[in-house]
C-alpha cells in the first residue's frame, strides 16, 4: 500500500530517470564539448598592435583523455603571439607526459605560466554540496579552513623543468618578461591564493614602466590579489581556477565560484575596481575537472583566445 503522503512511484522512478540523463549528458557529452571563447579587451597603449593571447587553464589532465589531448594540440593552428597558462594541470600523479602532449604544439609559442593548488596536490574525493556551505561560510581553500593532511603530492617539478626548457616564464610570485617582435611584455604573476601561497609583497609596485604593456596572472581570483593588481595600476587581469561554477543553473548561471569573488563574474570578460582604478579580468572557465566530479553542466569546457587592442 503506498502511504498517503509519500511521492507517487511514478514520479519518484521520473525524476531519477531524468537525474540520470542529467549525469550522463553533464559527464558524456558537455564535459568533452570543449569550446573556444574569443574576447577583445581595448587595454593597449594608443597606437600599439594588436595581440593575440592564448589563454588554458585548468586542465585537470587525467591519463587516457585523448579527445582533450587532442583539442588542445589543435590550439596551436590560432597561431597566437602568446600564450598564457593559469595552473591546475593535473588531475592525476601519472598524467606529466599526457599534459606536455597535449601542451607541446603550444610550447612553440611563446608563454608565461603559474601554478594550481592541483599542479602540487592530487585531489581528493569531496561531497560537492561543501562548495554551497562553504560559499555561505566564506571558507575557500586553505582560506579559513584546516591545513590539509594527508595530501597526494603531484610531480609539479617535472612540469615547472618541462616549461622552462620550452622558454615559458615562470610567473611564481615573481616577475617576468617576453620580447615580441610587436612590442615587450612585461608580466607580473603569484602562487595559488587558494592555498595562500600568494605573496604579492615580493612583486609589489605596479606595471614595468620599462615594458610597452604588463600584466597581471593568477590562478585563483581571490579579491586580495585583484584588489592589489588594481590598486597598483594593472590594466588586464588573467586568472581561472573556478571552473565556471561548472554545475551552473540555465539561464541562471553559477551557484558557486570556489573564491570569493561573486558569481556575476565566474567566467569571461569583466572588470576590477579598487577606489579609482579599474582593472579589466578574464577568468578562464577552464577545459578540464576534477577526476572525481567529472562532470559539466551548462558550463562547457574552453580556452580563450583574447584580442587585446589600443584603447580609444
Amino acid at each position: 500500500m503506498r502511504a498517503r503522503y509519500g511521492i507517487p512511484l511514478k514520479i519518484t522512478a521520473g525524476l531519477t530517470a531524468t537525474a540520470a540523463v542529467g549525469v550522463a549528458y553533464a559527464a558524456g557529452i558537455e564535459a568533452r564539448s570543449f569550446r573556444l571563447r574569443r574576447v577583445t579587451v581595448p587595454v593597449l597603449p594608443r597606437g600599439m598592435r594588436d595581440l593575440r593571447v592564448l589563454q588554458v587553464s585548468d586542465i585537470h589532465m587525467v591519463s587516457g583523455q585523448r579527445k582533450k589531448r587532442a583539442w588542445l594540440q589543435s590550439l596551436a593552428g590560432l597561431r597566437p603571439d602568446f600564450v598564457v597558462n593559469t595552473g591546475d594541470n593535473l588531475s592525476d600523479t601519472d598524467a606529466v607526459p599526457e599534459v606536455l602532449d597535449a601542451l607541446g604544439p603550444l610550447m612553440e609559442f611563446p608563454g608565461v605560466y603559474v601554478f594550481g593548488s592541483n599542479d602540487y596536490y592530487g585531489p581528493r574525493l569531496r561531497n560537492p554540496a561543501l562548495y554551497l556551505l562553504e560559499k555561505v561560510q566564506g571558507r575557500h581553500g586553505l582560506n579559513g579552513n584546516p591545513p590539509v593532511v594527508g595530501a597526494i603530492h603531484n610531480p609539479w617539478e617535472d612540469l615547472r623543468d618541462a616549461f622552462d626548457a620550452a622558454g615559458w616564464v615562470n610567473l611564481t610570485n615573481a616577475r617576468g618578461r617576453l620580447k615580441l617582435p610587436q612590442a615587450e611584455l612585461a608580466f607580473t604573476g603569484l602562487d595559488d591564493p587558494h592555498i595562500k601561497r600568494d605573496r604579492y609583497d615580493k612583486v609589489a609596485g605596479g606595471p614595468d614602466a620599462g615594458a610597452d604593456f604588463t600584466v597581471g596572472v593568477v590562478h585563483a581570483p581571490y579579491l586580495r590579489s585583484l584588489d592589489a593588481f588594481t590598486a597598483d595600476g594593472y590594466e588586464l587581469i588573467l586568472a581561472g581556477h573556478t571552473h565556471g561554477g561548472q554545475l551552473c543553473i540555465p539561464f541562471y548561471g553559477a551557484l558557486v565560484t570556489n573564491c570569493d569573488l561573486d558569481t556575476d563574474r565566474v567566467k569571461g570578460l569583466s572588470t576590477h575596481t579598487v577606489d579609482d582604478r579599474t582593472s579589466y579580468l578574464h577568468v578562464s572557465a577552464g577545459c578540464g575537472t576534477n577526476r572525481f566530479t567529472p562532470v559539466r553542466f551548462a558550463c562547457p569546457p574552453e580556452a580563450t583566445l583574447l584580442t587585446l587592442t589600443a584603447r580609444a
